[in-house]
């Protein structure tokens, strides 16, 4: 069995210090042995809707793994001391996991978005890794009533994978209630990646990515619907980044944090 993962402890979150490689290590390690392996990934707008959020904050420190997905994580652990080495982003990882799944055949179980963006995405699955078996795949849209049955039959499906691509905290709490009776290897939360594969949404450029402006990206081609947040979670994470520096500031001169 791999060792546990290091970690860094950042806004009370502990976030793997890990690699790309070696997080696909401990994907396939786990699916080898049929283990359990439920990650979880944070952006700025998540650490800042955990301060205030204690169901999500609950559902995300429940995950065996916490990746940071988003580079501002990155360049907030550096500032803080406890550097990160790189950022692990739930499409990224949901792609270099199609490429693995597509050399070693694995199953996949797509849940989450509409049922056309749904329809798109196994068909792309389909035709660019063809190695991969989609063993099932379920909309997003249903209610808690529908959640027991939902989860059984994934169950049955018995897929090595299964990609969630719901919005917080919904998909958080999905696979915090029901990944015991999932029984699936591992399980991952993508948001809204199936609408970046079904081509509804165009990802940054990498350029942007470097940049941290990723977010700024999303912004311009939803600008009525996003600026607004956007705004106010950027500013906010960085009042948390502040606030943390303060903290171990105190702590390392002797003061009361």
């Amino acid at each position: 069995m791999t060792a546990p993962a290091p970690v860094r402890d950042l806004f009370g979150i502990p976030i793997a210090a890990l690699t790309m490689p070696d997080v696909l290590d401990r994907v396939a390690e786990v699916i080898a042995r049929r283990g359990r392996l439920l990650i979880g990934v944070v952006n700025a707008a998540k650490v800042v809707s955990m301060q205030r959020d204690e169901a999500l904050r609950q559902s995300v420190l429940d995950a065996d793994l916490v990746l940071a997905d988003g580079i501002s994580v990155v360049w907030a652990s550096r500032a803080l001391g406890a550097p990160l080495p790189q950022r692990v982003t739930g499409i990224d990882l949901m792609m270099e996991m199609l490429r693995r799944g597509n050399e070693a055949g694995w199953r996949v179980y797509c849940l989450g978005a509409t049922a056309e963006v749904l329809d798109r995405t196994t068909a792309r699955i389909a035709q660019d890794f063809p190695g991969v078996r989609i063993a099932g795949s379920h909309h997003g849209y249903f209610g808690a009533g529908d959640e027991p049955g939902l989860a059984q039959s994934i169950r049955e499906a018995a897929p090595d994978i299964l990609l969630v691509a719901m919005t917080s905290p919904k998909k958080e709490q999905f696979l915090a209630r029901w990944r015991e009776t999932l029984g699936v290897p591992v399980c991952h939360g993508v948001g809204g990646s199936f609408d970046v594969l079904a081509g509804k949404v165009q990802r940054a450029p990498d350029a942007w990515q470097r940049l941290g402006l990723e977010w700024l990206y999303r912004v311009k081609q939803e600008p009525g619907r996003l600026w607004r947040r956007y705004l106010v979670t950027n500013v906010l994470f960085c009042g948390l980044v502040l606030r943390e520096m303060v903290r171990g500031r105190k702590r390392r001169t002797g003061q009361a944090v």
